[in-house]
C-alpha cells in the first residue's frame, strides 16, 4: 500500500472503499412473494437475509480471522483461514449454479411437451419459481464469496482463486422473465461468464518477478485505452501472474485463467501459449521470466500482436541468448505501434 494517512479515521475509510462491494441489496432482491428450492419443498414466503446485515457479517468474519492472528506467531495461517471462508461461499454457490442449470434442463424438457391443461401450466409455474429461487440465492451466495474476495485480496495482496471451478459472478434480470425468456437470458449469461466478449490482453511473466508498480504502470496503461478488455494470464501461482490478476480484480478486470494442459507432458506450457492466440489479443505483456515467456513472446510477434517486454531485476536469470535477442525481435513491433499512433509505455 502506497497511501499514506494522518489519521486511523482516514485509514478506516480508505479500507472501507477498498472492500465495499456496492451489489448487496441487489443481489439480495426478492424477485417473487414465494420462493420454492426442490420439489419436496412448499412454497415459502420467507424473506432473503438483509443485505446490509449479511454485508457486515462477510466483513466481521474476515476482520475477526486477520485481528486474531495479526502480530502473532500464528500470523502466517491467517490468509489460510481467510481463504477457506472464501472458498466454503464458492463450494456453496457453485453447487446452487449446478442445481440451477438442472432445473433450467427440467423446465426446457418441460417446454418441449406443451400441453393446454391446468396441470401443465401449474407443473411449469412450479418449475419456473424453483428456477427462480435458486437463481435468487446463488446471487446471494456470490456476492458475499466475492465481498470475501475482496477482503482476502485486500489484507493479503493476492486475489482469491478457488480450489476447482471457475469463480463468476453476475446479477442479471433473467430470474424476473418468465420460462422460454429465462433459459435465452440463462444460456446468454453463461456464454458471458466463460467467454468475455472485451478484447482480449494477453499476460505471461516468470514467478520471480517481484515489480509490483512496473506491473501495474503497463496495464494502467492498456486499460485507460482498452476499458472493455479482459485479461488473458498464463495463471502461474506466485510472481508476475499473481501481481497482475491482482491488479485485475481490483480493476473488475475480467481474467481468463490459461492453465496448460498437464496430461501433455512437458510440452503442455507451450502448447498453452499457442492456444492463447485463439483469443485474437489485441496486445500482450510478457514479464522476464524463462523459456515459456521466450516462447510465448516469440509466438506473439509471429502473429505481428503489439507487445510489451517487461524487464525487472530477475531478468539477470534469463539465458544471456535470449536477452540478447529480445531486444531487436522487439524492435519491429514497437515500430509498428508509433507508427499507427498508439501511446504505449516503452518498453
Amino acid at each position: 500500500m502506497t497511501d499514506r494517512f494522518s489519521n486511523f479515521a482516514d485509514l478506516a475509510e480508505h479500507y472501507a472503499r477498498e472492500i465495499a462491494t456496492p451489489d448487496y441489496a441487489r443481489a439480495f432482491m426478492e424477485q417473487t412473494e414465494f420462493a420454492k428450492l426442490s420439489i419436496e419443498h412448499e412454497p415459502s414466503s420467507s424473506e432473503m437475509p438483509d443485505p446490509e446485515t449479511a454485508q457486515s457479517a462477510i466483513e466481521m468474519m474476515l476482520a475477526t480471522v486477520f485481528d486474531l492472528f495479526r502480530d502473532t506467531r500464528m500470523e502466517d495461517f491467517a490468509s489460510e483461514v481467510a481463504w477457506g471462508i472464501a472458498n466454503s461461499f464458492h463450494v456453496v454457490a457453485k453447487r446452487l449454479d449446478d442445481r440451477e442449470d438442472a432445473m433450467a434442463n427440467r423446465l426446457q424438457e418441460k417446454l418441449r411437451e406443451y400441453d393446454p391443461s391446468e396441470v401443465y401450466a401449474t407443473d411449469l409455474e412450479d418449475l419456473t419459481m424453483q428456477a427462480r429461487s435458486l437463481a435468487e440465492c446463488r446471487d446471494a451466495m456470490e456476492c458475499m464469496r466475492d465481498h470475501a474476495a475482496r477482503i482476502y485480496l485486500v489484507e493479503t495482496g493476492r486475489p482469491f482463486s478457488p480450489v476447482r471451478g471457475s469463480r463468476v459472478s453476475s446479477k442479471t434480470n433473467a430470474s424476473m422473465i418468465e420460462a422460454r425468456d429465462y433459459l435465452a437470458a440463462q444460456k446468454a449469461q453463461r456464454r458471458e461468464q466463460f467467454a468475455p466478449s472485451g478484447p482480449v490482453v494477453v499476460f505471461s511473466g516468470g514467478q520471480q518477478f517481484t515489480d509490483i508498480a512496473l506491473v501495474e504502470d503497463y496495464l494502467d496503461a492498456i486499460h485507460a485505452r482498452v476499458p472493455s478488455m479482459a485479461l488473458a494470464t498464463t495463471a502461474q501461482n506466485k510472481g508476475a501472474d499473481v501481481i497482475a490478476a491482482a491488479w485485475a480484480s481490483r480493476h473488475n478486470v475480467p481474467v481468463i485463467l490459461c492453465k496448460p494442459d498437464t496430461s501433455r507432458g512437458p510440452s503442455a506450457p507451450y502448447q498453452r501459449n499457442a492456444r492463447m492466440l485463439a483469443f485474437k489479443p489485441v496486445e500482450a505483456v510478457v514479464c522476464s521470466g524463462g523459456g515459456i515467456q521466450a516462447n510465448l513472446a516469440d509466438r506473439l510477434r509471429e502473429a505481428r500482436i503489439p507487445l510489451h517486454i517487461v524487464r525487472d531485476a530477475s531478468a539477470q536469470h534469463e539465458p544471456p541468448a535470449q536477452r540478447a535477442k529480445d531486444p531487436a525481435q522487439a524492435e519491429r513491433p514497437a515500430m509498428k505501434r508509433v507508427a499507427n499512433g498508439d501511446d504505449l509505455p516503452p518498453f
